[in-house]
């Protein structure tokens, strides 16, 4: 959260005749900026005896927190889980090039590769340079063969006798990482799971064959996330739902919430396992993009880590199979198809993308929200939720061409 003497000083932006996403309402209010930072109206009116240094009108359209996409592998021709000694230049193009789908932060995803390609990226602020970065996602190597999709075999790991020293050998430490994706099922993965834990580090489950009760114990051992529900993992079934039945279980600690990633692009999840999931368990909805390096680029054939991929159309597969190798669907396309698809409100779609994923990395106070206090990261909609402007800290980042006229 921005703040401080420089803040206070800093001049007073008002945002008028506009929808703002605030406690779950789209709220006919105005939005007041100063110092990168949600103001509270009335403190500034009555305590600092201030008005807005400045008005800008937003034509009615809907302002909500900048999204989240807590799963993204790269994008625009950029392979986060390729080796190259300038990772930094990428992560910096794919920051910028996602700011005209509403993207303010973001994990970049490293999928299974080998050791020397398990580097630091450095966590990094937003601002007209781009996305925010909260930290490195890394999903895998410790998951099922069985259910491994685009991940390569040869790569991948198990738990040996020195469970977190095997971890810690192969991704040469965790400086950065937010989000760790790992199997439940593999032996000493819960000791694993709560080392992982006490660091702050996110643990979701995935890329798993695990039944619904070595699910629990994972949850109850610390892990918090689902790794892209119904996909790389066991079917639903009705005498033993698996990771799946998590979303309604009763055996889950007290006060946990689990929350769960959807790729909403009408390609990886079935419009009727959109809605089932989102009727089971509303509030743990997180949509991700699990975008991959073809992102933006159209057909043809690209890399995703150590495999190559094929795009035809709106599909991406491991080239010479039909598995499904991540998605090329941006984050505001997601949102659409999200509320097309399961009927919810405008307002469920916007905090899917925003709210919920900051709840998942404890940023709730700071990042998916309009609250005051909040960092003014947030997006600018129209009515069919297409972007039209995006700031961070308060600051325009980026404005799509029709807007500025």
């Amino acid at each position: 959260m921005r703040g401080g003497q420089g803040a206070a000083r800093a001049p007073v932006i008002q945002f008028t005749n506009c929808r703002i996403l605030r406690g779950r309402a789209l709220l006919r209010e105005d939005l007041w900026v100063r110092g990168g930072s949600i103001l509270d109206p009335e403190k500034l009116f009555f305590e600092e005896r201030r008005v807005a240094d400045e008005q800008r009108d937003c034509g009615g359209c809907i302002l909500a927190p900048g999204f989240i996409d807590v799963q993204i592998n790269g994008g625009f021709g950029v392979d986060f889980s390729q080796a190259t000694e300038d990772v930094g230049s990428g992560v910096a193009l794919v920051a910028r090039r996602i700011l005209p789908h509403g993207v303010t932060s973001f994990c970049p995803t490293l999928v299974t590769s080998p050791p020397e390609v398990y580097r630091k990226i450095p966590v990094k602020s937003g601002g007209p340079h781009g996305a925010g970065v909260l930290g490195v996602h890394l999903e895998g190597p410790f998951i099922s063969r069985e259910k491994r999709g685009a991940h390569p075999e040869a790569h991948l790991r198990s738990f040996e006798a020195n469970a977190f020293q095997d971890l810690l050998a192969i991704y040469g430490g965790l400086d950065n990482v937010r989000i760790v994706t790992l199997a439940p099922e593999l032996g000493r993965s819960h000791e694993v799971i709560r080392a992982l834990t006490a660091l702050g580090i996110c643990v979701s489950l995935g890329h798993s064959v695990a039944d619904l009760g070595t699910a629990e114990e994972a949850v109850q051992s610390g892990a918090t996330f689902i790794t892209h529900l119904f996909n790389a993992m066991l079917p639903f079934h009705h005498r033993d739902p698996g990771i799946v039945g998590l979303l309604t279980s009763d055996r889950l600690p007290l006060g946990r919430h689990i929350f769960y990633g959807m790729i909403a692009d009408g390609i990886h999840t079935n419009p009727a396992a959109l809605r089932i999931a989102h009727r089971a368990h509303p509030e743990g909805l997180v949509l991700v993009t699990d975008a991959v390096p073809a992102l933006g680029l159209g057909n043809g054939r690209h890399t995703l880590g150590q495999q190559e991929v094929e795009v035809d159309g709106l599909t991406a597969y491991v080239a010479g199979t039909n598995t499904l190798s991540g998605s090329i669907a941006p984050m505001d396309t997601c949102v659409r198809h999200f509320l097309q698809a399961t009927g919810c409100s405008v307002e469920s779609a916007l905090e899917a993308a925003s709210l919920h994923p900051a709840q998942l990395l404890g940023l709730e106070k700071h990042k998916g929200t309009l609250d005051f206090g909040a960092d003014a990261d947030f997006v600018v909609l129209d009515d069919s939720l297409h972007v039209r402007a995006t700031y961070i800290s308060g600051e325009l980042v980026w404005q799509a061409e029709e807007a500025r006229q």
